[in-house]
């Protein structure tokens, strides 16, 4: 049997990755197996750029977590398996998929987004999507071409009654 000590230290990660996941709007598993030490520098100083972070638990404790938080997650906890978090939806989805690109060893295995459980299939979706500047940009050039295409109508129309 666990000393009371290594139970409350094993208590303390559970809470943390349960903080963690309900502080995120996304949660990435992900397997980093085969990386080096300088790509998974690198990798973090990318994640962090757009201020998401990773971090590597053990299985168990990231299980427990997950099924405190009503979270079926457990078919992913197999081999080991680096936890992505963010504030934002789509950025760490971005990174990891463009990292696993130029570095095959990497894997995305499951994640969340905004509640909703999202296989490789539906990651590699998101990962298409634009950026949320890139949305916005897209947004405010709609508008302004709507606005500019009023104000030509508008300028035919006084031009038209100046005409009568």
């Amino acid at each position: 049997m666990a000393s009371k000590a290594i139970l409350e230290q094993k208590q303390a990660v559970i809470d943390e990755i349960k903080d963690k996941t309900s502080n995120a709007k996304t949660i990435v598993l992900f397997d980093y197996r085969g990386l080096t030490d300088s790509e998974i520098k690198e990798l973090r100083v990318k994640l962090r750029e757009s201020k998401s972070d990773y971090k590597v638990y053990k299985n168990t404790l990231m299980a427990r977590a997950f099924n405190d938080l009503g979270i079926d997650l457990n078919e992913a906890l197999s081999g080991p398996s680096a936890f992505a978090y963010s504030e934002d939806q789509i950025a760490p989805i971005k990174i990891l998929s463009e990292f696993a690109k130029s570095h095959p060893a990497l894997s995305l295995k499951v994640g969340i987004v905004d509640g909703e459980k999202a296989d490789q299939a539906k990651l590699a979706e998101y990962a298409t999507l634009p950026s949320r500047e890139q949305l916005l940009t897209m947004l405010a050039g709609g508008m302004i071409g709507i606005v500019r295409d009023l104000s030509i109508c508008l300028d035919l129309y006084s031009q038209q009654k100046e005409e009568n």
